[in-house]
């Protein structure tokens, strides 16, 4: 396994370089200028050339592309164009909180739509089973920043459960699971619909398997034939699309942190795109690119502890 990890982190090498070049051209053929968010739309010519010259925007976009290659490879992230701080102790602060966003949705997710799933292959074509299927289709229908906004005027403004700013620094656990609970809601039920199909349309069809029938004529308990058989069997596409949808989770966090008014990298990048920081996208996008290789690392790996048959090679 060490050595097909280590496989795969190489591999991984050239997908950031990928990611880096489209995003640094995509960048520029968007266009915009970030001299005109630093000195306003008033500043004089003059003084807009001096600052283009000083934040080599004049060069050829080759020599910036090498610049800001050589840079990266160094772990360097430079500067903002906009207040000329580091960009990595701003990433790093604000890090923390779309990642604890994240894995919050991902817990909300499992943990409501794997139980909807089974129960709805379990009570196939009864009650139970259109009312998790409608409900399953209304969360993947609803938008994750539409949900957060309702829920927020539910049970923020009516019922005042909750606080409507979504964060604090308090070091207590259920402080910050407090404030932590809306926005994850809002993306966790998103994630709990989609995980509850895959987990109805795998159990059906283990269910109707040989080796299930096999348990049940061995006179093995139902709850060892749905539990140690089949929904184990079912745990590696759930969570291989777990792990795709992790993608999905962050770019939804842009939203929900902005209508939670939550610190985190997607509040980070919407600042950094509303100024043209060249800079801060940049480096923003290829920390949810590293999540993404990462998480997506991390799931095969998994797979050899839920189904021993999985070899590395």
């Amino acid at each position: 396994m060490f050595a097909y990890a280590i496989r795969r982190i190489i591999f991984t090498i050239p997908m950031l370089f990928f990611v880096f070049t489209i995003i640094f051209f995509v960048m520029r053929m968007a266009g915009g200028d970030p001299t005109y968010a630093i000195l306003g739309d008033h500043a004089s010519e003059e003084a807009i050339v001096q600052l283009r010259l000083k934040l080599g925007l004049d060069d050829p976009v080759s020599v910036q592309y090498m610049t800001a290659l050589k840079n990266l490879i160094k772990g360097d992230l430079g500067n903002s164009l906009i207040n000329d701080r580091p960009i990595a102790p701003q990433i790093m602060r604000v890090l923390p909180y779309t990642i604890e966003l994240t894995v919050a949705a991902i817990i909300i997710g499992l943990v409501i739509g794997i139980p909807s799933g089974v129960a709805a292959a379990l009570k196939r074509n009864k009650p139970t089973d259109y009312i998790l299927r409608v409900c399953s289709l209304a969360g993947l229908s609803m938008p994750s920043f539409y949900l957060g906004i309702l829920l927020l005027l539910v049970f923020a403004v009516q019922l005042d459960w909750f606080p409507i700013i979504g964060f604090t620094r308090s070091d207590s656990f259920l402080e910050r699971l407090h404030y932590l609970f809306l926005p994850a809601l809002s993306l966790g039920l998103n994630k709990a619909a989609f995980v509850s199909r895959v987990a109805r349309s795998n159990m059906l069809e283990r269910m109707g398997s040989d080796y299930v029938r096999t348990a049940r004529a061995k006179g093995l308990s139902e709850y060892m034939v749905i539990f140690k058989h089949a929904l184990k069997d079912c745990m590696i596409p759930i969570v291989t699309v777990s792990g795709v949808y992790v993608g999905v989770l962050l770019g939804g966090a842009i939203l929900t942190e902005s209508i939670f008014n939550r610190p985190g990298l997607g509040k980070f990048l919407v600042e950094a795109i509303s100024q043209r920081d060249y800079n801060a996208i940049q480096s923003g996008l290829v920390f949810y690119g590293i999540v993404i290789v990462l998480v997506n690392l991390a799931v095969d790996l998994v797979y050899g502890f839920i189904d021993p048959r999985v070899k590395y090679e």
